[in-house]
């Protein structure tokens, strides 16, 4: 299983076009040793010929263009982008569905209440039934590991298979009171644990902090790409950006006794990695004392282009 960062940074990017925070005057200046990063994004595969994304960035288009693995190398093969998983219906998992309008057959799976935010209450997403053959939506069951190869390559022994983790998180505000009352909370947000074979990863990349069930996913996994948007609670009310915190906007911070650094992780075989890096969080700079107590703890920080094999 090959898994690629094609992007690392929370929505919005980094530097984030409308913010003059330390990071990202001192990436612009230069004054800062930073890279610069795309919105989260995570491509996987199992086969060179088909590639899996684990949501769709607002920067997909040009996260495709600049993966080799992904572009078009045939016009009788297509694209190697044959299938997308949605980890919640928040924007910055979604909008990059609409890079993907031009006639392009593919399969979505999500929660069904995801499928039901993005096809009853915007109807912008009609856009990608134009394909031929049709968009298929296929509904992911929550913590039951079903298989994803088989709707592409009938009778495949070797495929993918996934399980929605349920991380108990909250449906996005541009949900109307109406429809959020008739959906079941625990598919609002999901984390992703795909298996092939002996080998598992765990994607989630906005983790409220609430439950248990998805600390397991990580300790069974041999990867886990995990939530890394904050370094503290309250980074964006100190950055003046916001009143809320990190935990009001479903991510669990970094730093803090009961913050994702200082969590009873099994230790052994889980790489662990954080990801969706908000423009705020001084982890950006790689000569911060925040960057090197992430690495001290055993932990690696994403970046655009990063990948690995398992």
């Amino acid at each position: 299983m090959r898994v690629k960062v094609l992007g690392s940074a929370a929505g919005g990017g980094f530097p984030q076009w409308n913010c003059g925070c330390a990071n990202c005057s001192g990436i612009r200046s230069g004054a800062a040793k930073a890279r610069p990063r795309t919105q989260a994004q995570v491509a996987v595969s199992s086969d060179p010929s088909q590639w899996f994304l684990l949501n769709a960035s607002p920067d997909l288009r040009q996260q495709i263009l600049a993966a080799p693995e992904l572009s078009v190398t045939s016009a009788t093969l297509g694209s190697p982008v044959s299938t997308v998983l949605l980890t919640s219906a928040d924007v910055d998992c979604v909008m990059g569905l609409l890079h993907l309008r031009e006639f392009q057959p593919l399969h979505i799976y999500s929660t069904l209440s995801v499928r039901r935010i993005l096809t009853e209450e915007n109807s912008l997403f009609h856009v990608l039934e134009r394909s031929s053959p049709p968009l298929r939506w296929e509904t992911l069951p929550l913590d039951r590991l079903i298989p994803l190869v088989p709707p592409f390559s009938p009778g495949a022994k070797d495929g993918l298979f996934c399980k929605a983790v349920p991380l108990l998180g909250g449906f996005p505000d541009y949900v109307s009171d109406s429809l959020k009352g008739r959906l079941p909370p625990e598919e609002a947000v999901i984390g992703l644990q795909l298996v092939h074979k002996e080998k598992r990863f765990f994607y989630a990349p906005g983790i409220p902090g609430l439950g248990e069930d998805w600390q397991r996913s990580v300790d069974e996994s041999d990867l886990a790409l995990l939530d890394g948007t904050f370094w503290k609670d309250d980074e964006l009310i100190a950055a003046k950006r916001s009143r809320r915190t990190a935990r009001d906007m479903g991510h669990l911070p970094l730093s803090g006794e009961r913050g994702m650094l200082k969590r009873p992780f099994r230790l052994g075989k889980t790489k662990r990695v954080i990801i969706h890096i908000n423009n705020t969080n001084p982890v950006l700079n790689e000569e911060s004392p925040e960057h090197r107590a992430v690495r001290e703890a055993g932990w690696e920080i994403a970046y655009d282009g990063m990948e690995f094999n398992l």
